[in-house]
């Protein structure tokens, strides 16, 4: 499930947070973000995550998140141009044995997400 949002700045402003996890505390779910050897240690209610971002291509921030259990769930996450300055997309993937209402909570919580970096972006 693709979740977007349009933010009224240019790509590089909004990579400049969106890319950083030392800043997703400010902007998400995750309440804590630490880095380690080989990606980053979120905290969030949920637990704690290990993220690791897998492209290096400007404006793709795709990233894996290696959940407490040792599920690894694949996250594509991209900042594009938009005539109104950037489109965001994260693509809220399934994990096994989610329901519907979970996947569809977990799709909620990332469109609130993206309005905060709407908002954090645009000041």
């Amino acid at each position: 499930m693709r979740v977007t949002a349009v933010v009224r700045r240019p790509v590089g402003e909004v990579l400049a947070v969106a890319g950083e996890p030392a800043r997703f505390p400010s902007w998400t779910f995750w309440t804590a973000a630490e880095a380690v050897d080989g990606g980053w240690r979120m905290t969030s209610s949920a637990g704690t995550s290990l993220l690791r971002f897998t492209s290096a291509e400007p404006g793709v921030l795709d990233h894996e998140v290696m959940l407490e259990d040792g599920t690894v769930v694949t996250v594509p996450f991209r900042v594009v141009p938009h005539p109104d300055g950037a489109e965001v997309s994260l693509e809220v993937q399934r994990t096994p044995g989610q329901t519907d209402a979970e996947h569809e909570a977990d799709a909620a919580q990332v469109a609130t997400d993206l309005a905060a970096l709407r908002a954090l972006v645009e000041g």
